[in-house]
């Protein structure tokens, strides 16, 4: 409760990476998380350097959630990795770690669903819904996520922008 009070209510980046970390996750130099981010067990997110959660983002912590360097996460991405088994009889949790390579670009209320892997430099359109893997610098986009074309830029190098205050 207390990281989603700091969350949503402290402009400045250093103090929410700051609780962040004291709640067991773990972010790189340069990142930033923006305001009214939720999360649940922090302490199974990891985020590389230079990488960006957008306002809103949900970031699920129960299995493992690797987000690498250079990532651009837009604005109320879900990303989860524990679900209900919808066949079962007991409908009980069943969980499955999701990775996100490093210069991936998640569009605004995307939704990531568990066991996916994001390969680098790959391009999830605005609300799309990723069931399954995403190649190396493929776009996807739809309910389900389905390629659309592949970036054409293979060397990626670029370092994202700096946050400011109220983001």
């Amino acid at each position: 409760m207390k990281i989603h009070f700091i969350s949503d209510h402290c402009p400045s980046h250093i103090i929410r990476k700051f609780f962040f970390r004291l709640a067991g996750g773990k972010i790189g130099s340069g990142s930033a998380i923006h305001m009214s981010t939720r999360y649940f067990d922090p302490a199974g997110i990891s985020i590389g350097n230079d990488t960006v959660i957008g306002f809103g983002t949900f970031m699920d912590g129960r299995d493992k959630l690797t987000i690498g360097s250079h990532v651009d996460i837009a604005s109320e991405v879900m990303i989860y990795n524990s679900e209900h088994d919808i066949h079962s009889e007991d409908f009980h949790a069943i969980t499955a770690p999701v990775e996100i390579g490093d210069y991936v670009f998640i569009g605004p209320r995307a939704i990531i669903l568990p066991g996916v892997k994001i390969g680098k430099g790959a391009i999830v359109a605005a609300g799309a819904v990723v069931t399954k893997d995403v190649p190396e610098y493929s776009i996807v986009g739809g309910v389900p996520a389905r390629p659309i074309g592949e970036r054409t830029v293979k060397h990626l190098h670029y370092q994202l922008g700096r946050a400011r205050l109220f983001q």
